[in-house]
This record gives structure tokens, sequence and C-alpha cells, in this order.
């Protein structure tokens, strides 16, 4: 009578279980995740010595080694490695929520206690204010939602890469000033506070001075440094079927039209449409068009006066007066 085989490892449905967890989840498990599945720790010993596990970090393991690991499955591998309620956050967060490209070897993760764990290859924040509303997932990843991912990103990377994640934001359609508000409100005290409020400032029209107050300032800071002075607010007609408009600045024998765009006014999808209508119909006729933000004549008013004064020298063929300098228009401007 012939002798039974001997079992060499586990029975073949652990395999499809561990096939069927591998697709739902990166690629990546942890060792207690295995055992439930029916894998012991020797077991699973075994097969990393064999390298049909691949360890990627205490505890957590993958069916692929970790050079192979898409960059996914290397996020979900990092907030399993630091336990219950990690989330991946700050860059790699924006880069899950698609605001800015992450290809950093360390990993951003945030966890909701005092202390971090300590795990190679990441960068562990800590934070006493996460709730689980500033919790979500991206393809199946724990991460920050994106008004906390702003946060976050705020305290890590340089001011214009904060304003770009949130142009990105807006530009998804997925910005959202009440949840950031909301996140400032609850985290005053967070290092990513400053330069948020910073970088939110284009986006509070509440905030902003009056379209008539630029108007004043602007026509001062002329006159202050020998600016020919515009015509305000003249109207344009053109035999070409559309309704006429007004203009902000106007000077008529230079044939240059200067408008102030804020996004209280401009910032809609209609007036996007307007906007280049206009410019399309004032070149077609003859004249030149500049747009300036409300928040150039905020903060350096002396590019746009220099911007001014070279398009009326161009036009004329004449000498213009220098430029004035940037603290000196600001102060003037602010002033009004």
């Amino acid at each position: 009578m012939p002798e039974p085989r001997k079992e060499t490892g586990p029975p073949v449905p652990f395999d499809a279980e561990l096939a069927k967890l591998a697709a739902e989840q990166q690629l990546v498990f942890t060792l207690q995740q295995l055992i439930d599945a029916g894998l012991s720790a020797s077991g699973v010993r075994k097969r990393t010595a064999a390298k049909r596990l691949h360890r990627i970090h205490h505890r957590v393991y993958s069916t692929v080694a970790k050079d192979q690991l898409p960059w996914r499955g290397k996020y979900l591998a990092a907030v399993l490695a630091c336990g219950d309620g990690a989330v991946i956050s700050h860059r790699e967060a924006a880069h899950l929520h698609d605001l800015r490209p992450s290809n950093r070897e360390t990993i951003d993760v945030l966890v909701a206690r005092r202390r971090a764990p300590n795990v190679p290859g990441l960068t562990v924040h800590t934070s006493l204010t996460l709730t689980d509303d500033d919790v979500t997932e991206v393809d199946g990843i724990p991460c920050t939602t994106i008004a906390r991912t702003h946060l976050d990103l705020a305290a890590v990377v340089p001011p214009h890469q904060t304003e770009r994640g949130l142009n990105q934001a807006e530009a998804m359609g997925v910005f959202d000033l009440w949840a950031l508000q909301d996140q400032l409100d609850r985290n005053p005290r967070h290092p990513g506070t400053p330069q948020l409020l910073e970088a939110l400032e284009l986006y509070r029209p509440d905030t902003k001075p009056t379209e008539s107050d630029i108007e004043d300032g602007f026509v001062a800071l002329c006159r202050q440094h020998h600016v020919p002075p515009p015509e305000r607010q003249v109207w344009f007609t053109f035999d070409d079927g559309h309704e006429p408009f007004r203009a902000d600045f106007v000077w008529r024998a230079q044939r240059l039209v200067l408008e102030v765009d804020s996004r209280t006014y401009h910032g809609t999808a209609r007036a996007f449409e307007q906007d280049r209508l206009r410019d399309q119909r004032l070149t077609r006729a003859g004249w030149r068009v500049v747009r300036v933000t409300r928040r150039q004549l905020e903060r350096d008013p002396a590019s746009v006066v220099a911007l001014v004064l070279d398009l009326l020298g161009q036009a004329t063929g004449t000498a213009v007066p220098t430029a004035p300098t940037a603290a000196s228009s600001r102060a003037r401007l602010i002033s009004r």
C-alpha cells in the first residue's frame, strides 16, 4: 500500500485567497491578514525565504518585490505599517488627489496620536485634531481629504506650490472654500495655517476693496508717477451685432485698454467667455488690451505702472518716465 503524500504547504484555497487579497489591496497585506487567510507565521517565513512573499515593512508583505511595487501599493503598505488610523498625507495625499505629482522615495503618513511610529522610508506626522471627517479613500488607500491635504501641504512646500495646489483643485472642480476655512478654524496652530491663509487671499472676494477703490487707487498711482491719466469706465459699441460693453481704463490716443480682473467678477465661466470676446472685438478694431489682476495692483503696483508706461511709450515713440519702486507704489495704492 503506497504511503500517503506529505503536505508541503498550505492548501490551494489559500493561494486563491491570497490572489484575491492582493487584487483588492494594491498587492500588499499585513502579517495578520495572511494568518487570517490560513497561512501560519512559519509559512510566511518559508514563503519569504523562497521569494514567494516579499517583506515591504515590518509585518507588511507583498507578492512582488518592493522595487516592483506600484506607487499605490507603496502608499498602502506605508499606511498598513503605521497601524490603525494611519492615512497618507501631505505630498503623497496631494498626489493621490491629483493636485500635484510626487516622485519622492519617502512617503508622508499622518497618525491621529501624540507619538509617531518609527518606520524606515516614511515621514510619519502626528495630529491631535485629525477626525474621521478629515479622512477619505482614493483607490482603496486611506488618505486625508482634499481640504486637509491643502493644509498639510502648506506646511511642507514653498508658497507657490501651495497656490498651485489650490489652482489645480479649482480647475478640477473640487475647490471648497468652506471646507478649507473649517480646517483653518480647527487648526490655528498648524504649521501650514499661515501659508494657506496667505494663498487663500485670492479666493476671498469679501476681503477685497471695491472696484471703485481699486480704480481710485490706480488713478492716484498714475498721477503720482506721471502716467498720462486714463479715461475710466468707457463704453465701446461696435457694429458687429454684439452688446456694448464698458472698459475699466482707456488711453484713447494710444488706443490702449487696461482691464482689472478680480475673481469676484471675472471668475465665472460666463465672464471668462465674455472677456475673451471683448478682447477679440477690441483687437480687431485696432486696440491693444492688457489685463492685470487686482492682486498685482495691491502687491506689485510698480510692475503695472512700468507695463503701462512701456506700452504708452511704444504707442507714441517717445521716452517715458522711469518706473516707480515697488515699495513706494504699494504704499500709495493701499492707502487709497
